[in-house]
């Protein structure tokens, strides 16, 4: 968990290099309680302590510096479904707004208390649940939007080009205002008719952005934030500061949904034992919500599963499997990482995956306000690791807006978890017909007990020298 993270070398302005502020040294044992004591006699002082708290946090929860590899020019990149190849400045920076459209959501520090602590920050234990949110914020960006939407302020922001990072932490973003429309706290609901995958994008898009911001803030009232995904973690025997795995947020995120009225025509589905159930998912799409006065006529699903990919550690045999998950056009991405480091896997190129990162510490942004900065909440830095060095456990997610999508992606699924050029004859889950067996939720499996004891152990490759990305 105390591990390297994004976003210093992350965004490149000469301003935004003069504005870093991580956290430091003088606070280090009291870091994210509200008790700490903070000296404000001046200015000078105040300058001084949060250059030493930038130093702390940089030591801590910064990236670290290694040397760099490269995009590979020659071969397609998968993000999200999306294909991308890099033979001209068009294509590159096509890929660049894709990746920078996507939500990302990091450690932060200094928001509200955490309901019956004194905790305001989750450096160092929330790493888990911020991979579970980016999930989640691309299934809602798919559900609200659809799966081609962009964020118009993307390509505003400074692309890194993948020279030699020579600091410790990514330079922060340079500040800029957002171009969509100001609106003021979303209280109504979202119905999927407000969007079409044909319409060019319009203003009620940006504030359908900013809304998926809000629910997720870091506030006691936002229905998918941290406070609320503590609160919920409590029925599973979880408590701020533990460590939360990739199976446990699931039905986390599944709770969290049931309890909300914000998006009534979006359910979660979390698979048992690695076995994905038809007709419970097909339940889920047609049940009328209890929530709200209105028939649903038909329901969106997010199917969450968790596995085991191997014993200690990653079975290389799934490799191909894993990257024609990536491929597909329904998959939100993967909730896993390296071991206690966790990751949002959205796409990969060649025998590397490319991830966003939740390992940086950031201030906490207020998002009640109708123009709050949306700067910090997307990423311009790409990174990557071999896929050899995923952790095994981990949870695939994929979208289904209605029955015939979930039909499709059912077909889809069979067809690569049963490739006869499969080299792992255990698929990494299976799809069944008809309604699991009654259970309660305190009785779900650890992940442990989802790999198979026969499974085929390989010699992991040689760990490559870099997580970082360059032009060639």
């Amino acid at each position: 968990m105390n591990s390297v993270s994004p976003s210093a070398t992350q965004y490149g302005s000469p301003e935004g290099r003069r504005r870093r502020n991580l956290s430091g040294l003088h606070d280090a044992p009291q870091m994210g309680y509200q008790g700490a004591g903070r000296d404000v006699a001046t200015d000078e002082v105040d300058k001084l302590k949060s250059k030493l708290l930038t130093a702390w946090h940089s030591v801590k929860y910064g990236w670290t510096v290694k040397m760099k590899t490269n995009f590979n020019r020659s071969t397609p990149l998968y993000l999200l479904g999306k294909r991308y190849f890099f033979r001209n400045e068009d294509e590159i920076e096509q890929f660049q707004q894709d990746f920078v459209s996507r939500v990302w959501l990091t450690y932060r520090r200094d928001f509200p208390a955490l309901e019956g602590t004194q905790l305001t920050t989750d450096c160092g234990w929330g790493c888990m649940i911020r991979s579970a949110q980016m999930m989640f914020a691309q299934a809602l960006l798919m559900h609200l939007l659809h799966r081609d939407w962009l964020w118009p302020e993307a390509l505003d922001i400074i692309f890194v080009e993948m020279d030699p990072i020579r600091s410790s932490s990514p330079p922060t973003l340079n500040s800029f205002s957002s171009t969509a429309s100001p609106t003021s706290h979303s209280r109504h609901l979202y119905s999927r008719t407000a969007s079409c995958p044909s319409r060019p994008q319009v203003p009620h898009q940006g504030h359908i952005h900013r809304d998926i911001l809000r629910w997720l803030s870091d506030r006691p009232d936002a229905p998918f934030g941290l406070h609320h995904m503590v609160k919920l973690g409590r029925s599973f025997g979880k408590k701020a500061g533990d460590w939360y795995g990739p199976s446990i947020v699931a039905h986390i995120l599944r709770k969290a949904l049931e309890s909300s009225p914000q998006v009534p025509e979006l359910s979660v589905y979390v698979s048992q034992d690695c076995t994905v159930y038809r007709a419970d998912v097909e339940q889920l799409l047609d049940t009328v919500d209890p929530r709200v006065d209105t028939t649903i006529a038909g329901r969106a699903v997010i199917i969450l599963i968790p596995v085991r990919l191997g014993g200690e550690n990653f079975n290389p045999v799934y490799k191909q499997c894993i990257k024609e998950f990536l491929q597909m056009p329904s998959c939100l991405g993967i909730i896993g990482g390296k071991p206690k480091h966790s990751l949002y896997f959205i796409g990969y190129q060649d025998n590397h995956l490319l991830y966003l990162d939740p390992h940086y510490s950031q201030t906490y942004v207020d998002t009640r306000t109708d123009d709050f900065p949306l700067d910090t909440f997307h990423c311009n830095s790409p990174r990557k690791m071999s896929i050899v060095k995923m952790d095994p456990s981990c949870t695939i997610a994929f979208y289904a807006r209605n029955r015939a999508d979930f039909g499709a992606l059912c077909d889809h699924l069979t067809k690569v978890l049963s490739s006869p050029s499969a080299e792992e004859k255990y698929p990494v889950f299976s799809i069944s017909e008809g309604h699991a067996q009654e259970f309660h939720v305190s009785e779900v499996l650890p992940l442990s007990a989802y790999a198979p004891a026969h499974r085929k152990r390989s010699t992991l490759a040689q760990r490559p020298s870099s997580d970082e990305f360059e032009f060639l």
